[in-house]
């Protein structure tokens, strides 16, 4: 069975998630983590937990104008359902510009800081801010997911050092990607698997809706990558998924 630690499944993008849990299910994907980014969606994560449908809340950097007090105490509010294994998608976004950088910063460790006193991962978002991520995570003893990384092996292995892992989606699978020499360098112990629905669709699937249902097409890519099967991928990737989410378990077939 493999796990989608990253995707975000709310209505807007969907309509009925059901079918979007059962297209998973048909696909061998026992269990997603659904990120949130602000309080609507943080909301919508929370109603949505299930069997087979864990979550992530958090603001994404992108929200640093928006975000209030209050959307940072729904997050301490949910921090302890069981069902909530994570503090994410938040980190740093440099890409449309730094007027905000010092703003971004403070967002982010305070939500950094909440993970800290709570014992509890999170998923970072880093775009464009690789120094201001790394040293600001270095503040914090904290462990989890650099969400769909994109840099060096210099920076996967600063990263993983750190008690880290790397999130690989679909992107690894376009034909231009650099990140195939970044991974060869790497173990199977350094990553885990994600979409990011609905974005980052795959190839061959690219220019169409993602679901977590195609992250058996992002395993069985690694797996020629590693030159391995992806039943050997899926059991890599899963066990390093539990020890970053210590709430997460895995359905028994």
């Amino acid at each position: 069975m493999l796990i989608d630690t990253h995707a975000h499944i709310e209505e807007k993008y969907y309509g009925k998630i059901e079918q979007i849990i059962r297209n998973a299910n048909a696909n061998d994907v026992s269990i997603i983590i659904n990120n949130g980014t602000d309080m609507q969606s943080n909301q919508e994560v929370v109603k949505n937990l299930s069997h087979n449908m864990y979550g992530a809340i958090g603001i994404h950097p992108e929200n640093v104008e928006t975000y209030q007090k209050e959307d940072i105490d729904y997050i301490i509010k949910n921090i302890h359902n069981p069902k909530i294994v994570a503090i994410g998608e938040i980190g740093l976004d440099y890409h449309y510009g730094k007027e905000n950088r010092l703003a971004q910063i403070k967002l982010f460790e305070t939500q950094l800081a909440i993970a800290e006193n709570y014992n509890i991962p999170v998923i970072i978002h880093s775009r464009d801010a690789t120094e201001d991520t790394i040293n600001t995570l270095k503040k914090f003893h904290l462990k989890g997911v650099i969400h769909s990384f994109s840099g060096s092996i210099e920076t996967a292995k600063t990263y993983l050092n750190m008690g880290f892992v790397l999130g690989v989606n679909g992107v690894i699978t376009f034909k231009n990607c650099q990140l195939k020499e970044v991974y060869k360098n790497l173990t199977l112990n350094d990553f885990v698997l994600e979409t990011d629905s609905p974005y980052l669709t795959p190839h061959p699937y690219r220019g169409t809706q993602n679901e977590p249902k195609y992250i058996k097409d992002i395993s069985e890519f690694m797996a020629e990558l590693y030159g391995t099967s992806w039943q050997n991928i899926a059991e890599n990737t899963n066990q390093n998924a539990l020890r970053i989410f210590d709430k997460l378990t895995i359905p028994m077939v």
